[in-house]
């Protein structure tokens, strides 16, 4: 089912495009300059994750953030790799490292959630 574009649709997507790492919701709500419902940000978000278009990374913390994945060659296991945290600056990236991941006999995995958590490159300078 094709979903029609909105002005909210396009002003996240075009938030997360720019940003190029995770985003929480929050922080996509104060990069909007228009007035827009929380509800609806959240609404948009999900579907874009259904869709495939975005990746729902739940951090260590308990926090969501949501990404388009640059790293990703496979849209369907977008969020089959490692994501990293930087505990100084609270970034949230992709990392480009593939997760091999094998499952004990009689277990299906329908999803996966790795987090390294550190120091990125523009902190440790």
């Amino acid at each position: 089912m094709e979903r029609r574009n909105t002005q909210t649709k396009e002003a996240v997507l075009e938030v997360l495009s720019q940003s190029g790492k995770a985003l929480s919701r929050e922080a996509i709500e104060k990069k909007i300059t228009t007035g827009i419902n929380r509800a609806t940000v959240y609404r948009v978000l999900n579907r874009f994750c259904e869709d495939g278009v975005l990746h729902k990374v739940v951090a260590d913390n308990g926090k969501q953030y949501f990404a388009i994945c640059t790293n990703c060659e496979d849209k369907v296991l977008a969020g089959h790799h490692f994501h990293f945290r930087c505990l100084s600056c609270e970034t949230i990236e992709c990392l480009p490292v593939p997760v091999d991941f094998s499952p004990p006999e009689g277990y299906q995995v329908s999803g996966l959630n790795c987090m390294v958590t550190g120091t990125c490159s523009d902190c440790t300078v």
